[in-house]
C-alpha cells in the first residue's frame, strides 16, 4: 500500500509539474509550503526559497496596495469558506527584479483539519500588452502618433479652473489636397506625419495635441493666456512657412480662442477658435496652393529642362491668338491660366519617360496620356485654378473624337482647350522634342492644315494659320528654331 501511495504521489507531482500554470500552496497566514515546476521556471527561484517566502513577498509595494494588504487579505482568507474561491490579478517580482503581471484563481482546501489556499496563476503578459495595444491604438491616430478626437473630447471633461485661461488653437493644413492629387496620398499622409512633428515642437509640455479630423489638429493649452497663445501660434506658422517636404512648401491656416471663464462652454470656445481659423485659411490658402502648383511646375522642369520654356511661349502665343479670336478679360485670363497649367498633370510622370529620345512603348505611352486626368485632379482641388480644369483634362482630345483620355468630339471638346491644343502642338513642333527634330514655320502650318477637321477644329485652325503668318509671331526662342 505504502508502495502504491508513492506511485500516486508521484503521480499527482507529474501532473502538477506539468500544468501550464504556476501553482501556489500556502497556509492562511501566507506561508508558501510547495509549487510547481511552472512557478520556478517563470520566477527563477528555487522550490527551497520560495518555500521560505510568503506570497507578499512576490509582490511590488505599489502593486494593488489597497487590494492586496496583508492584513486585509488574511482577514479574507480566514472569512473564506473551504470551497470557494477567488479571484483577481496582480504583478509578481520575479528574482531578477523583473515584474510579470499575473491573474489568480485561488480556491480554499482543507486536508486533516488543516486549511490552505491553493493559487493557480497564469502569466498574462501577452494579453497585457494586447490590451495595452488595443487602449493606445483606440487613444491614438494610427497615422501621426498623436492623440486622437477620442481622447481629445476625454480631455474636455477633465477641464477644471486650475487650467484657466485655457487657449485652444485650431490648426488645418493648407493645400492637403492638391498634395495627395499631385503626388498621391502617400505623400499627403508624409505631409500630415511632417505637420504632426512641426506642431509638437512648438507647444509647452503641458498642452494636449490632437488630430481633431482629416487635415484639422487642435491644442489644448492650460494656463496660458491670449498673450502667450498668440505667440506659439506665430511660432507654429513660422516653423511652417520655413519648412518644406521633398520640394513641397507647407502651410498651416489658424485659429485662436482663450477660455477664461469656467461657467463659460468650451464647446463655444473650440467654435470661435475653429471660426477664427477658417477666417485665417480664407486669406492665406490661395497663396500656399499657388506656392504648391509653383512647385510642382519646378519639379517639372527640374525632369524636363523644356518644360519652362514651353509654357513661357505657350502663354504669350495663346494671349496672341486668344486677342485675334476676339475673347476677352476673364475668357483671356483663363487662357493664360491654361496655357500655363496645361501639362500640370505630367509632375507624376517619371523624368525617364519625359526625356526619352526614341519611341515610347505601350506601357510608358499609357503613363503619358495619364497627364491629362492628373492634371485635372490637381486643378480641381482648389478653387483658384479649378476653372481651368475641364479644359485641362481635354487638351488632348481630338476634333475627330480619337483623342485621350475621354474621345470627346467636335463642339463637346470646350473652346478654350481645341484653342490651346492648336498652341501647344504648333510649339512642340517648332521648338522639337529629344524624339522629334524641330519643323520651319512652313511646315508647322502645314502640318496644322494637313490635321484640320481630324485633329483641330477647321475653322479654328484656319484662323490659327491666318494669325501666325498675319501677324508674324516671333515668340521666346523663335529665331533659334528657324
Amino acid at each position: 500500500m505504502a508502495e502504491q501511495q508513492m506511485i500516486i504521489d508521484r503521480f499527482y507531482k507529474t501532473i502538477i509539474d506539468s500544468v501550464y500554470d504556476m501553482i501556489f500552496l500556502h497556509d492562511l497566514e501566507g506561508n508558501i509550503l510547495d509549487v510547481n515546476k511552472k512557478a520556478t521556471n517563470t520566477m527563477a527561484y528555487s522550490r527551497e526559497e520560495l518555500r521560505g517566502m510568503q506570497v507578499f513577498d512576490l509582490h511590488p509595494d505599489d502593486s494593488n496596495e489597497d487590494f492586496y494588504n496583508p492584513k486585509k487579505v488574511k482577514k479574507q482568507w480566514q472569512n473564506c469558506p473551504v470551497g470557494s474561491s477567488i479571484h483577481f490579478e496582480l504583478e509578481h517580482v520575479n528574482k531578477d527584479g523583473s515584474k510579470t503581471p499575473v491573474e489568480i484563481s485561488a480556491g480554499k482546501v482543507e486536508n486533516d483539519g488543516e486549511q490552505y489556499f491553493l493559487a493557480f496563476v497564469r502569466d498574462i503578459s501577452e494579453r497585457k500588452e494586447k490590451e495595452a495595444k488595443i487602449k493606445y491604438l483606440s487613444l491614438h491616430d494610427h497615422l501621426t502618433g498623436l492623440h486622437n478626437r477620442r481622447y481629445f473630447e476625454q480631455k474636455l471633461n477633465q477641464i477644471d479652473k486650475s487650467m484657466l485661461p485655457l487657449s485652444i488653437l485650431m490648426a488645418d493644413l493648407n493645400g492637403l489636397k492638391i498634395v495627395n492629387s499631385s503626388y498621391g496620398h502617400t505623400m499627403g499622409d508624409k505631409v500630415l506625419i511632417k505637420a504632426a512633428e512641426l506642431l509638437e515642437k512648438s507647444i509647452p509640455e503641458s498642452a494636449v495635441l490632437a488630430r481633431y479630423g482629416g487635415d484639422e489638429f487642435i491644442i489644448l493649452i492650460p494656463n496660458c493666456d491670449s498673450e502667450r497663445a498668440h505667440k506659439f501660434l506665430y511660432e507654429i506658422k513660422e516653423r511652417f512657412k520655413k519648412t518644406k517636404l521633398a520640394g513641397i512648401p507647407l502651410s498651416i491656416g489658424m485659429g485662436l480662442a482663450v477660455m477664461e471663464n469656467i461657467s463659460r462652454a468650451i464647446r463655444d470656445v473650440i467654435k470661435i477658435a475653429d471660426k477664427d481659423m477658417n477666417h485665417n485659411k480664407l486669406l492665406e490658402t490661395n497663396s500656399a496652393n499657388n506656392k504648391i502648383v509653383k512647385g510642382l511646375l519646378s519639379a517639372l522642369s527640374a525632369k524636363s529642362d523644356e518644360t519652362v520654356e514651353h509654357t513661357e511661349r505657350m502663354t504669350e502665343l495663346a494671349i496672341c491668338v486668344g486677342r485675334r479670336l476676339g475673347i476677352q478679360n476673364s475668357q483671356l485670363n483663363r487662357l493664360s491660366l491654361l496655357a500655363a497649367l496645361h501639362d500640370i498633370g505630367k509632375t507624376s510622370i517619371p523624368g525617364e519617360i519625359l526625356t526619352k529620345p526614341g519611341k515610347l512603348n505601350e506601357e510608358e505611352w499609357e503613363i503619358l496620356k495619364a497627364n491629362p486626368s492628373r492634371g485635372y485632379k490637381i486643378a480641381s482641388a482648389t478653387s483658384e485654378f479649378s476653372v481651368v480644369a475641364e479644359e485641362i483634362l481635354s487638351h488632348h482630345e481630338r476634333w475627330d473624337g480619337k483623342g485621350y483620355p475621354r474621345g470627346l468630339k467636335g463642339k463637346e471638346i470646350p473652346y478654350l482647350a481645341r484653342i490651346i491644343s492648336l498652341v501647344d502642338s504648333y510649339d512642340v513642333m517648332r521648338s522639337g522634342r529629344p524624339y522629334k527634330k524641330a519643323m520651319s514655320k512652313k511646315a508647322a502650318l502645314d502640318e496644322i492644315e494637313r490635321c484640320k477637321g481630324t485633329q483641330f477644329d477647321p475653322y479654328l485652325a484656319e484662323e490659327f494659320i491666318k494669325i501666325i503668318k498675319e501677324e508674324s509671331f516671333v515668340y521666346q526662342k523663335e529665331k533659334s528654331i528657324g
